[in-house]
């Protein structure tokens, strides 16, 4: 599933500081990333997960890169059927080994699809839809979706926006925000190629190895 693109959108490369690692097309990885390989595609077919998450429960997720870890603080209170997909599907290992396979800097960066190529799921969806004020700053973590689905709409790629408002309308289901880590999502951004625009292609592998939650 792709997320529906910036309209106009440019993608600039940040620069890498001295001594990062270089990887096979030649680019450099920025401090903190380490070079790892990209793990194989997986088909995942899951059934739809019973609602355990309350509404208004505290709860964090913590993203294991080979960049580093961020949290995301989910937003229970108002989608709490997108925020339980997502637990059930950490819980269950779904995101373990799979990349982030679309990276546009100054814009966002989107993970969660075990194919590795923007078009995998895991066999079922989730609609919550978003209030027409909804918007996508800087630090915000929604999900994302095929421009024909309805808004709302998520399987289990989701998005962090790296620009300070992605100008996006108000079609994709909100998942949380970055409470700490950021930096962490910066180095990930730079990892895309800018002579791919908005189809956001990596310069270089960087793997999610897993994501837990907690409460609080």
């Amino acid at each position: 599933m792709l997320l529906l693109a910036l309209a106009g959108a440019t993608a600039t490369l940040a620069a890498c500081g001295g001594g990062d690692a270089e990887t096979s097309t030649g680019a450099s990885l920025p401090t903190g990333c380490e070079q790892v390989s990209e793990p194989p595609a997986k088909e995942r077919h899951l059934k739809p997960p019973p609602q355990t998450v309350q509404p208004g429960e505290s709860l964090t997720a913590t993203v294991d890169t080979s960049c580093g870890r961020f949290d995301i603080r989910l937003d229970t209170k108002d989608f709490p059927r997108t925020v339980n997909s997502f637990v059930y599907l950490a819980k269950n290992g779904f995101y373990d080994d799979t990349i982030f396979h679309r990276i546009v800097p100054r814009f966002i960066v989107q993970g969660g699809d075990p194919l590795q190529n923007g078009h995998g799921g895991p066999g079922y969806t989730v609609t919550e839809r978003p209030p027409p004020d909804t918007t996508y700053r800087r630090g915000t973590v929604a999900m994302a979706k095929a421009p024909v689905e309805p808004a709302g709409r998520s399987g289990s790629q989701f998005f962090v926006v790296t620009a300070p408002d992605a100008g996006l309308p108000a079609n994709y289901a909100i998942l949380g925000r970055v409470t700490s880590g950021f930096d962490v999502v910066k180095r990930i951004g730079t990892l895309g190629d800018p002579a791919s625009g908005d189809e956001g292609t990596p310069l270089a592998p960087v793997v999610v190895r897993g994501i837990t939650v907690r409460d609080g």
